[in-house]
């Protein structure tokens, strides 16, 4: 599974940074380190979304309140 999180500065606005640590000490406590690849990008054209989010090339829109719920349903309930 691959996990692209957008870095670019509307992302950066809108919390992409606390995304990014939150998803990542998910994999790590859910021992998903060979299982998940995290990947950065810059802008993905959907900046008024919120933090743009894609697995395995399926776009989500994720917030930093809502990384909890975001893993559990499309990471852990696609593995």
């Amino acid at each position: 599974m691959k996990i692209t999180i957008c870095i670019g500065s509307s992302c950066h606005v809108h919390g992409s940074r606390p995304v990014v640590e939150q998803i990542q000490q998910l994999v790590e406590d859910n021992g998903l380190q060979d299982k998940v690849e995290l990947a950065s990008t810059f802008c993905m054209g959907r900046c008024r979304e919120g933090v743009c989010v894609t697995v395995d090339g399926e776009f989500h829109s994720v917030k930093p309140d809502s990384v909890g719920e975001f893993f559990d349903t499309y990471v852990l309930g696609a593995l």
